[in-house]
């Protein structure tokens, strides 16, 4: 943990002197100055948190690669099943130290840009939007970004208080180090300063390369306060942290799988089978769709291996944690918080002795991307080492 919060103090350092070359953090006086190479902003609408933080890395990645500042957006989170009913848009820092992105690249937030910085030089009645012509043909007129069209891009754009004016279609061009020549050939800042796009200039998953990133994602002071209570006062350590993706949903996903219309590249199995498609290790139905006895079997071990004395589990659906309290007959404490923040179960897996989750999710990835960061172990359900499938589970 000393290492853990000397990184932390290391990033924030780091930070203070991009601060003061290139002013990204804000001055003691809250202003912030126009960047002249420009911004590159984007609508985190792909999914919930996890493919979020996916899409997040590899815009990072792209506004350091355009040496553009990146416009950091909200996270999205979806409350279609409890009050407001809405989406509710929370700021970056919520979660996350927005200085600590400033070891690796120029930032701001969304809501900074907007309220500070564009009413003076992202002038009403100038800004465009930047897509794919193949995005413009779900427009009505087959040549607008349909930046605003549907949920939930037409209430992130409406938080943001943006209307666009124009759209600036283009074609033949990706996202990869590859394109880069052709992205500062096309659109010099000097010309196309803010290039808004309707969704994360990035692929998911996460490619390879940006993985490391997460390094730069630093929870927020707040989070560890409450992640920190709540470990202290629900788990006694060593405790291995578990994740279950079992929902319906997933269910109905993992019926690809198991149809053969899905391959080994599925969603975020990449971080476990191997990013290289042609050497990829087989992914399994026990990988993607963990049942009770392959939940508890690999509890159980980890348990034993850590001499664990508490489990925390982290669900989308059924929590086994009967299930798994009789696996101990009452000798290991079997928690599940079920917070009204996903966040908080995140920091709480990120924290395990132990961490044991699915292959295929990108809620999974999150944690194992951070838990890699710190030098942690991880395993995945049909994968207890990762790398090699379980023997009984090869195809």
């Amino acid at each position: 943990m000393a290492a853990e919060q000397q990184s932390v103090h290391v990033v924030a350092l780091t930070c203070l002197l991009s601060a003061l070359v290139f002013q990204t953090c804000g001055t003691p006086a809250g202003e912030l100055r126009w960047d002249d190479a420009g911004y590159v902003l984007y609508c985190p609408c792909m999914g919930r948190f996890g493919n979020q933080a996916d899409h997040f890395l590899g815009s990072l990645a792209f506004a350091k690669m355009l040496n553009r500042t990146l416009a950091v957006p909200p996270w999205i989170v979806y409350r279609h099943h409890s009050p407001p009913y809405t989406n509710v848009h929370v700021p970056y820092s919520e979660f996350f130290q927005l200085e600590a992105l400033s070891a690796y690249h120029r930032v701001v937030s969304l809501e900074d840009f907007m309220e500070k910085l564009a009413p003076k030089h992202w002038l009403l009645g100038q800004r465009k939007a930047y897509c794919f012509e193949t995005a413009a043909q779900r427009s009505a007129d087959k040549k607008s970004c349909p930046m605003k069209d549907g949920n939930p891009f037409g209430p992130f754009w409406n938080y943001a208080g943006v209307e666009f004016d124009e759209s600036v279609l283009f074609s033949g061009i990706s996202f990869s180090a590859y394109h880069q020549p052709q992205w500062m050939k096309k659109f010099p800042p000097s010309e196309h300063p803010v290039l808004a796009m309707p969704g994360a200039p990035a692929p998911f998953p996460v490619i390879e390369e940006h993985v490391g990133l997460q390094r730069y994602m630093v929870w927020s002071h707040r989070m560890v306060k409450e992640g920190e209570e709540h470990i202290s006062t629900l788990l006694t350590r060593p405790y291995v942290g578990i994740h279950l993706r079992i929902g319906i949903d997933w269910q109905n996903a993992c019926k690809l799988l198991k149809s053969g219309d899905a391959g080994p590249h599925f969603m975020a199995s990449p971080q476990c089978v191997g990013y290289n498609r042609q050497t990829a290790l087989p992914l399994t139905m026990t990988m993607c769709l963990p049942d009770l006895s392959e939940i508890r079997r690999a509890v159980k071990m980890w348990v034993k291996k850590t001499s664990a004395r508490s489990v925390y589990i982290a669900t989308d659906s059924e929590s086994h944690n009967k299930d798994i309290e009789k696996l101990f007959k009452g000798k290991v404490k079997v928690v599940s918080l079920q917070p009204d923040s996903a966040q908080m179960d995140l920091y709480i897996l990120g924290r395990a002795d132990h961490f044991i989750g699915n292959c295929v999710s990108s809620f999974t990835a999150f944690v194992k991307r951070e838990r890699d960061v710190h030098g942690l172990s991880s395993s995945f359900f049909g994968m207890d080492t990762p790398g090699k499938v379980n023997q009984k589970e090869e195809l």
